[in-house]
């Protein structure tokens, strides 16, 4: 694009000829930083592959590649030259091949256009192949042991019915109805023939057929015979209380159910030996929005279960199992890493020295002895390791190289006391050249959930430009609310019959002890956040009038409009413990509408129009009620997002836009009446 260009030429210009880091990158500069993620190391241990994302603006995507790296030079390449995406790499088990899921241009006669589909290619380097045409693409996969098929999950492609009803009617949907079922199904890996030529590829065989249920994550036996998987009722978000553990037998399709419960169990992941499975299980709660989730074994034939390190107080994630026990991921307040859990003993302990404060993604060589992740520590940039299990990593990439040319803020952890005691923390962020003699305007960015967390490593700006904010002279809060994930479940509930009255008690009293220190002007205070912190900053609108500016993202006016509309019910429910019918005083009491007679604030909301998480009709709502009294206000709609806004031109647009709002309300600037659109160079 011209404009991203001309900017970095000028940014370039300016580093040599000034002979200065720049202060902050402009907003199209930190759309187009590079993110890495996704790392799979070799059964060897002698590789890493891992996904590197891009920004196309010609496409108007976030794309992804795949790289592959030795790990003991470090050298690395691209593996994948396709356009638009290729992602969730995975080994052959025997190290020589590597299969993966892209949209690229198909190359299989009868391909749908755009859909997600497997690829295989050999480790050794050579052209990737087309392995399934799915109708509906492809959600996951897996080797199986022997290295010569896969496990696949995928939606069936549409029945004749449905299609006959569409010629008949047209199209439309039944609500909590016409379900497209997920279902398993397994894939022989195609292999070359006497002359090189590799055959075309055989078609997936239906494990699973029927509407019997929706398969969610599954794994493989060690012997290769059968296959354990999660499935909930239907694939609807409100089933997913419905979800259990089942077992089938490849060569007949048998199905067995093991586990049964009436909340979630997931992620089944099978002993060395076979005879157990672990999976993550609600272990019947019936409020496992914000409750413990716990890692449990059964036999894999069948019996009772058992539920393993009740006193671990957080979500364990990412369940492997090796020779030496159960791995999983956790947060730890603003840290993440590994843990091992002994099943027999029941006991956890950290995998210490894995080089990274903030760690995830975790794989393992065949031996168990090495392991790839993405860390970073406060004030870094994720990059991907691999080392021994508890040693000192290697370095694999190096995207923070990004960062060279600008002087980022500083992140540290800070501490507070809320309204009620309790302990809160969370992310200021500050100048390089902090002094805290000065007094600065505080923008308090809001994280989603509310068991989203905020942690102190660098990251490309998104939503929000705040190192263009914090160069500019001001401080960033991001708090860690109750409810935030990371600080047990105790913490998460504090939330519970309490949403935005508990989470404001907590934001205001982290921006008062900012300003008791002495550095935070209290005339020059905003509010921004999306989904939950959209809901936690409409609240602030309505409910005071101690923020000059707010910005609300997708969020929450009305609970009562919000639990007619939205595409998962239950969690409002679990939340305030009742539905409107039954206890409508609990609904007014946590709704910002309820407040609107006290606004007073500018707010600007901004929201995708196809968003079923959250209603757009809250944004209206909103909108409506805050013009009707008076209120500085403007709505901004992207068309055809959902919940997200995840495409970089209308990501530019929510940045730009943003701002521009407390640019003028807190930095005093002009408010733009609307963007400015690039003028595109005439092609010549």
């Amino acid at each position: 694009m011209v404009r991203s260009v001309v900017v970095s030429l000028v940014s370039i210009a300016a580093l040599v000829c000034g002979g200065f880091a720049q202060k902050a990158p402009t907003i199209d500069q930190s759309l187009e930083m590079r993110s890495v993620g996704g790392p799979q190391i070799s059964p060897d241990g002698r590789k890493v592959i891992y996904e590197e994302t891009r920004t196309n603006w010609e496409s108007n995507a976030f794309e992804t590649d795949l790289f592959i790296a030795d790990v003991a030079t470090g050298q690395s390449h691209q593996l994948t030259l396709a356009a638009k995406s290729s992602s969730a790499a995975q080994w052959s088990p025997d190290g020589k091949w590597i299969a993966f899921l892209s949209d690229r241009t198909a190359s299989l006669p009868g391909s749908p256009a755009g859909k997600p589909q497997l690829y295989v290619m050999p480790a050794d380097g050579g052209e990737a192949q087309q392995l399934t045409k799915m109708e509906n693409g492809i959600n996951g996969y897996e080797w199986a042991p022997d290295s010569k098929h896969f496990a696949l999950s995928a939606e069936a492609p549409e029945p004749k019915a449905m299609k006959d009803r569409k010629d008949t009617f047209g199209d439309y949907h039944v609500i909590h109805a016409d379900y497209a079922m997920v279902h398993l199904w397994t894939l022989e890996m195609p292999l070359a023939n006497a002359v090189g030529i590799t055959p075309v590829p055989a078609e997936p065989k239906l494990l699973t057929p029927g509407e019997a249920f929706s398969v969610g994550s599954f794994s493989w036996s060690p012997d290769g015979t059968k296959i354990a998987f999660s499935a909930q009722r239907d694939p609807d978000l409100i089933s997913g209380f419905s979800s259990d553990i089942y077992t089938v037998v490849i060569a007949d399709s048998t199905v067995k159910k093991i586990v049964d419960t009436p909340s979630p169990d997931n992620d089944p992941k099978w002993s060395p030996d076979g005879t157990q499975i672990a999976y993550v299980t609600s272990n019947g709660d019936k409020n496992f929005f914000y409750t413990n989730k716990r890692i449990a074994v059964v036999p894999s034939a069948g019996g009772t279960p058992k539920v393993l390190a009740l006193e671990f107080d957080e979500d364990p994630g990412q369940l492997k199992w090796g020779p030496t026990g159960i791995y999983f991921s956790a947060l730890q307040k603003t840290a993440s890493g590994l843990f091992l859990l002994d099943p027999a003993a029941g006991k956890v302990i950290k995998v210490e020295g894995s080089g990274s404060t903030i760690a995830r993604g975790f794989s393992f060589s065949k031996d168990w002895l090495k392991v790839a992740y993405v860390g970073s520590g406060a004030n870094e940039y994720a990059e991907v390791y691999v080392g021994g299990v508890g040693a000192k990593p290697t370095q694999i990439t190096h995207v923070s190289d990004q960062l060279k040319g600008f002087d980022t803020a500083k992140r540290e952890v800070v501490q507070w006391k809320s309204g009620d005691g309790t302990t809160v923390e969370g992310i200021l962020i500050k100048p390089a050249d902090f002094d805290p003699a000065r007094k600065y305007p505080l923008l308090v960015v809001i994280h989603g959930g509310p068991t989203g967390i905020d942690t102190p490593i660098i990251a490309a700006d998104r939503y929000y430009p705040i190192e263009r904010w914090v160069a500019k002279g001001a401080l960033v809060l991001k708090p860690n609310y109750r409810g935030s994930a990371g600080y047990g479940e105790k913490f998460r509930s504090l939330n519970v019959r309490n949403l935005g009255v508990g989470d404001y008690a907590d934001v205001i009293s982290g921006v008062d002890s900012l300003i008791a220190k002495g550095f935070v002007d209290k005339d020059r205070v905003g509010s921004m956040g999306w989904s939950e912190g959209g809901y936690i900053s409409a609240f602030i609108t309505c409910y005071s009038d101690r923020f000059k500016a707010v910005s609300v993202g997708a969020g929450i006016s009305d609970w009562m409009t919000y639990y007619a509309n939205t595409d998962i019910t239950p969690f409002t429910r679990q939340y305030l413990q009742a539905t409107p019918w039954d206890d409508p005083a609990i609904y007014a009491k946590t709704s910002p509408i309820t407040y609107i007679k006290n606004a007073k604030t500018p707010t600007l909301i901004q929201q995708g129009s196809a968003d079923k998480r959250v209603p757009v009709p809250d944004s209206f709502e909103l909108r409506q009620a805050l013009e009707d009294h008076g209120v500085p206000v403007k709505m901004v709609l992207y068309d055809g997002f959902g919940h997200p806004v995840n495409k970089p031109k209308q990501q530019r647009a929510v940045m730009e836009e943003n701002e521009n709002w407390f640019n003028h309300y807190i930095f005093g600037e002009p408010l733009a009446p609307a963007l400015t659109p690039i003028v595109k160079a005439e092609k010549k």
